[in-house]
């Protein structure tokens, strides 16, 4: 098996992490608003991820200072919008929007790479499109039509924010770099959103649940970066679903949630146009 391929292996890893981490925030969520929950996650990872810099004599300067920020405040943007679609949707639901990214992804790399997008990609869009349409068309409450949108719009940054790891991975950025400035970024952000609402003290009890999602996070983002710079993007797009399917059945055991017909039908078309989606792309360069 190629190296590249090899690398995309990550994803695996870091799908089952994320998938305990949205079971985490889940839990998190009946006491803790998104803001606060981006918070903790944030300044959790980053003393993790800083800690083991410093251990290891590490430096935190980067000739990529710009691409750093913009790729985490993209970042720390997605990511409030998914904490906040997970507390207001059932997992398998928001997760599964979230993961429209490989398919946001796969179309935005045509035209940022300047490569002539195929015809099959066009009918991928529609496939996932409809998708989406059959996930959210349940949903008559207007709460949860925002949540699904909303959830839906981190999809379509995470698309844009892969390319952009992709990118910091083939100048030469490691993965514990791109990932403190990811944390540091959302730490401020987080912190800065919490002062505009009322937040909650925390206890010795919500400890195993805010310290859970720190640790389970920085695993999954390592190895998620890790993917990015060392496999085949698209390949890592289409690996990056082992989380959607993890999740339900995270959430069919822990909390009994049921999709309807119509929503595994959903998560099913999107899957697919996904899948149709990386493999209408042009093999990429080996990184």
């Amino acid at each position: 098996m190629k190296l590249p391929r090899l690398g995309s292996l990550w994803m695996l890893v870091a799908g089952l992490f994320f998938a305990i981490m949205g079971v985490l925030v889940k839990i998190g969520a009946q006491k803790f608003s998104s803001a606060e929950l981006v918070f903790y996650r944030s300044f959790i990872s980053l003393i993790f991820v800083y800690s083991m810099i410093r251990y290891q004599g590490w430096s935190i300067k980067t000739p990529l200072l710009g691409k750093q920020v913009l790729r985490s405040v993209l970042g720390f943007t997605s990511l409030l919008l998914f904490f906040y679609a997970i507390s207001h949707l059932p997992l398998a639901t928001a997760i599964t929007l979230n993961y429209t990214s490989p398919l946001f992804m796969a179309t935005a790399i045509p035209f940022m790479l300047h490569e002539k997008p195929r015809r099959i990609l066009i009918l991928a869009i529609l496939i996932g499109f409809t998708g989406v349409v059959l996930l959210l068309k349940p949903s008559l409450h207007m709460e949860e039509l925002i949540a699904g949108s909303l959830g839906l719009l981190s999809g379509a940054m995470a698309g844009v924010i892969y390319v952009h790891v992709t990118q910091l991975g083939r100048a030469g950025e490691p993965d514990w770099r791109t990932v403190f400035y990811f944390t540091l970024i959302s730490s401020i952000g987080g912190a800065l959103w919490m002062l505009l609402h009322s937040f909650h003290t925390v206890t010795w009890q919500d400890m195993p649940v805010l310290v859970g999602i720190g640790v389970s996070s920085t695993i999954a983002q390592l190895a998620m970066t890790r993917a990015y710079r060392t496999g085949t993007p698209l390949v890592v797009g289409s690996l990056a679903y082992s989380t959607v399917v993890l999740s339900s059945l995270f959430g069919i055991a822990i909390w009994h949630e049921t999709l309807s017909p119509d929503r595994w039908l959903a998560v099913g078309l999107i899957i697919l146009s996904g899948i149709i989606s990386i493999r209408s792309n042009p093999r990429q360069t080996k990184i």
